[in-house]
């Protein structure tokens, strides 16, 4: 499984329509191929931090199929408009766990 982290910075003000935003957006992610389910993080130290936890079978589900998809586009309309700057995205996968 690969794990999408996206940091996004919204604009000052605009918080909580980007959660409503995200909200909103949540069965475009359900419904694409190889997507496994999200979390959205705000960070405590920086208000208008967000980070995006996305979860997929494969790296390519998120780069070619999403991406790809009318559903990526539909996603960037519903919250590119509170973006301060493009968010910073990168990949990971488990190496360790602590979870029982």
């Amino acid at each position: 499984m690969i794990t999408e982290i996206a940091q996004i910075d919204v604009k000052p003000g605009t918080e909580r329509d980007f959660e409503a935003a995200v909200a909103k957006a949540r069965p475009l992610f359900l419904r694409a191929k190889g997507g496994k389910g999200f979390e959205l993080h705000k960070s405590i130290e920086k208000p208008q931090r967000y980070r995006l936890m996305a979860q997929w079978e494969t790296l390519e589900n998120h780069t070619v199929d999403f991406r790809g998809s009318e559903d990526f586009t539909a996603w960037r309309g519903l919250v590119g408009q509170y973006f301060a700057a493009p968010p910073e995205v990168e990949h990971t996968e488990t190496v360790l766990t602590s979870a029982g």
